[in-house]
């Protein structure tokens, strides 16, 4: 077990001597037996449990890997170190605890278990069917949104400058270096779907014109099933919630907006933003327990895409896990001393897509969806 004060991990058999930095040196320090699960979930965002099953998946894998480390690890002890720095949001240069493993090792263990989360729990982020689609149809339902398969939004990743890409690309007018990632979730705040790496001057109509979701949705392939009848004689088969970032079609739906609304419209706009309020949920528990996402850190366009996926699997694992959420990781005391929110990288457009742009199907859809809940 772990000892508090390391960085170490547990290991189911045999037990393993974990290290610890103390005056320059390494010193060998007695297995730690007794560490609480509250250390587990501060340390590595999981219970031992969990960290257990994820470390028995994919230990097969790892050990058939040919690894090039400076001394062998064990498995769990690589698992171990790419969760810690993911939820410390710890850099290779500012690390304060290194398991014992150097930076040339520790980017091949992250490396590693980013490749084996991909290969074992890539279905942990995938878009629902059959019981689960129909759990996540019944939840939005209930809401009002009939038919509604998921919210949709972006958020930035902020990163320092980047050394392999164009970076006035993913330079703000804030100063800041970042890049989009666009992720759809239920109001479970489950990770449905995640799209990322393209650069903060995307703008969220772009990215998602880029997305799988936009050629899927083309296709005839994202929403499946019966359509589903509205008022107004109004069919759908399926559609997404968003908001006045994203194009209106016939399957985003967006709020109305605008500074003068009639009743009818104000209503929509309450249980569009109550529902979609899952999406900003979701990106502060993903954020929130898997730090790195959350600040600024050195990283390349290369990685970071599938470093992103690596932590909504796990975001997704410790939702079905009954994993709680600490709401204070959501808050931090600034150079003043002032108590303040994080910043979750969701950026408003200055002014929104003008509803000129939106399709004949599209403000039909949304009339229907508004017209049912008034007749609720």
């Amino acid at each position: 077990m772990l000892r508090p004060g390391c960085g170490g991990l547990p290991r189911a058999t045999p037990r393993w001597w974990v290290k610890q930095r103390t005056g320059g040196t390494w010193e060998d320090l007695r297995p730690a037996d007794d560490a609480t699960e509250e250390y587990f979930r501060d340390k590595l965002r999981m219970s031992p449990r969990v960290l257990r099953e994820i470390v028995e998946n994919l230990s097969p894998i790892l050990e058939r890997r040919v690894t090039f480390y400076r001394e062998p690890l064990q498995p769990d002890h690589i698992v171990a170190y790419a969760l810690y720095r993911w939820a410390s949001g710890e850099t290779y240069e500012s690390s304060s605890c290194g398991f014992g493993i150097g930076k040339a090792s520790g980017l091949v263990a992250v490396r590693d278990v980013i490749a084996m989360l991909l290969s074992v729990y890539r279905e942990k982020v995938a878009w629902p069917t059959r019981v689960r689609k129909a759990v996540v149809l019944r939840v939005f339902a209930d809401k009002g949104f009939l038919n509604c398969h998921g919210c949709i939004d972006c958020t930035h990743i902020y990163i320092d400058k980047l050394a392999n890409a164009a970076p006035e690309e993913y330079y703000d007018c804030k100063r800041r270096f970042s890049a989009v990632a666009q992720v759809v979730v239920d109001l479970d705040l489950r990770v449905l779907h995640v799209f990322v790496g393209y650069p903060e001057s995307c703008h969220d109509v772009r990215v998602i014109h880029l997305s799988s979701l936009w050629s899927r949705a083309a296709a005839g392939e994202l929403f499946t099933g019966p359509p589903v009848l509205l008022p107004f004689q109004v069919q759908t088969n399926g559609y997404l919630l968003g908001d006045n970032s994203d194009p209106p079609n016939e399957w985003i739906v967006v709020p109305y907006g605008g500074t003068t609304q009639t009743p009818f419209e104000v209503r929509f706009d309450n249980k569009q933003k109550t529902a979609r309020g899952a999406v900003e949920r979701a990106f502060g528990r993903l954020k929130g327990m898997w730090r790195l996402f959350l600040g600024w850190h050195k990283t390349n366009m290369e990685t970071l895409p599938q470093q992103f996926m690596a932590v909504c699997i796990l975001h997704n694992i410790l939702i079905v896990a009954g994993i709680p959420f600490d709401e204070n990781l959501l808050w931090e005391v600034d150079a003043n001393g002032v108590r303040r929110r994080v910043d979750l990288g969701i950026q408003r457009p200055p002014r929104p897509l003008c509803i000129e742009t939106s399709t004949g199907e599209a403000v039909m859809l949304r009339q229907a969806l508004a017209e049912r809940m008034m007749q609720r």
